[in-house]
């Protein structure tokens, strides 16, 4: 077991790889954990130093008091490539994890050197939608709108046919309620679209062709504010790294490649 304290929680970590290996940081979606890139992980080149976290309120870290605040997890995600000395990173968000990746780019230029946004945007959905939610899970738990947020996440096929789907639904209900509702409540109060427009720094963003939960065209948009090249995955959800980890690795390891020093 891995972990980094900050002022007031305890954030399980995974760090492997060669510490002289290029970093790369990946930050995972509302509702999972740093498993969620289990499967992407091996068909990344050899070499590189992969560090991941589950945020607070996930997998085994801290479930902090709600709500969270997006500087909370931004901090956070700072206190982990700090704690581990880590610099020139290549940050790569999932959903709620590529709006954290946005604001610490902003933040610490010094710190990130690229940027993999990941089926996400600078403001996902309105405040109201996210009240309806936090009130929703508070009254009937998670599992109140699993079936729902299932849905958002992955592809028709993938829900009928693949035995790892009841798996992801069990991660999602066993994430703590405090943990879901602070990061909604964090989600809702952020709108980074100035801060990600100011960018400078090479961006990736993809999305999944089928996301329910942050669609292509709101990627789009937010790739075009700080001029990412964009990529759709064919037939893939809101967790493309999961139904198409081999697609999603490709995309990746050739933008590594171009921002390669």
């Amino acid at each position: 077991m891995q972990t980094i304290q900050t002022s007031d929680a305890t954030l399980h970590i995974r760090d492997e790889g060669p510490r002289a290996g290029r970093v790369v940081v990946f930050a995972n979606s509302l509702g999972t954990d740093l498993r969620v890139w289990d499967a992407l992980l091996p068909l990344l080149p050899a070499g590189l130093r992969i560090v991941r976290f589950d945020k607070r309120g996930h997998g085994l870290s801290d479930a902090t008091p709600a709500p969270y605040t997006m500087d909370t997890l931004i901090a956070d995600a700072e206190a982990v490539c700090d704690g581990l000395g880590l610099t020139d990173v290549t940050f790569v968000g999932l959903s709620i994890g590529g709006l954290i990746g946005q604001g610490l780019a902003a933040k610490r230029p010094d710190l990130v050197r690229a940027l993999v946004l990941m089926d996400t945007a600078a403001k996902i959905g309105s405040a109201g939608m996210w009240a309806s939610r936090i009130a929703s899970i508070r009254e009937g738990g998670i599992a109140a709108l699993e079936g729902p947020i299932m849905e958002r996440w992955f592809t028709a096929p993938f829900r009928a046919e693949n035995p790892e789907y009841a798996l992801w639904r069990n991660m999602l209900k066993r994430t703590t309620v405090e943990g879901y509702v602070g990061c909604c409540a964090a989600i809702a109060g952020t709108d980074l679209t100035e801060s990600t427009r100011g960018l400078r720094l090479p961006v990736l963003a993809l999305a999944g062709d089928q996301d329910g939960s942050t669609p292509p065209d709101l990627v789009r948009d937010t790739a075009a504010l700080c001029g990412a090249d964009f990529h759709l995955i064919a037939q893939a959800g809101h967790i493309p790294c999961v139904e198409q980890p081999a697609a999603t690795a490709k995309l990746l390891t050739e933008f590594l490649e171009r921002t390669a020093r």
